[in-house]
């Protein structure tokens, strides 16, 4: 039986591929507290390296299964998020007693007051913390189904695309990429809370 640990990227590719892709990136857009704990941009990267041929290793996984996988993961997961959000409204999300989850509401709802309903879904993808508390946030706050499913949708696929194809762009160009691994997942995870730390530096 093999063991696998649903937070570490290498594990979960090693065990289930393109499948474990669409799994994980499902959960972390759909179901609201599990997605803390999920990898997402740590996933997506390493598993367009895995992708990437060079002259010294065949690629471990297809790109145009990854490409598809993470597409319907994260596009599926964000139309659950918004259902549950709808259905459950904000007793669903209040009642977590976890300060990061209440914390990426609050942040959830700011992103959809100052920049609308489109911008903000699209950006918010990008936003660990952010993204797994966004699609049911906007359901409790009345976001527009047809409007939410476009922009979700256009923010799920520049997400889960770019994401793919620059880790498989970086490893068809660097022999043994794989073998950093860890150090790009901690590096991709620093790019990724700026944001975060440069708002909380300017509202300082």
């Amino acid at each position: 039986m093999i063991a696998v640990n649903p937070t570490d990227s290498a594990s979960l590719l090693a065990a289930f591929g393109a499948l474990g892709v669409l799994a994980v990136i499902f959960a972390e857009s759909a179901l609201l507290v599990v997605g803390f704990f999920l990898p997402g941009d740590t996933l997506l990267f390493p598993a367009g390296v895995l992708c990437a041929a060079t002259a010294d290793r065949a690629p471990r996984l297809e790109l145009w299964q990854v490409l598809v996988c993470a597409a319907v993961g994260a596009v599926a997961g964000g139309q659950v998020g918004y259902l549950i959000g709808r259905h459950g409204g904000r007793p669903l999300l209040s009642r977590s007693s976890r300060p990061r989850v209440r914390a990426g509401v609050v942040r959830a709802e700011q992103l959809l007051a100052r920049y609308g309903y489109g911008k903000a879904l699209v950006i918010g993808r990008f936003v660990p913390m952010v993204r797994s508390v966004l699609h049911p946030a906007a359901g409790a706050l009345g976001v527009p189904l047809r409007t939410f499913t476009v922009w979700q949708t256009v923010g799920g696929l520049l997400w889960s695309q770019s994401f793919v194809l620059a880790g498989y762009a970086l490893g068809s160009s660097v022999s043994h990429i794989d073998n950093y691994l860890l150090p790009l997942v901690a590096v991709i995870v620093v790019v990724s809370l700026l944001p975060l730390l440069l708002e909380a530096r300017r509202r300082h």
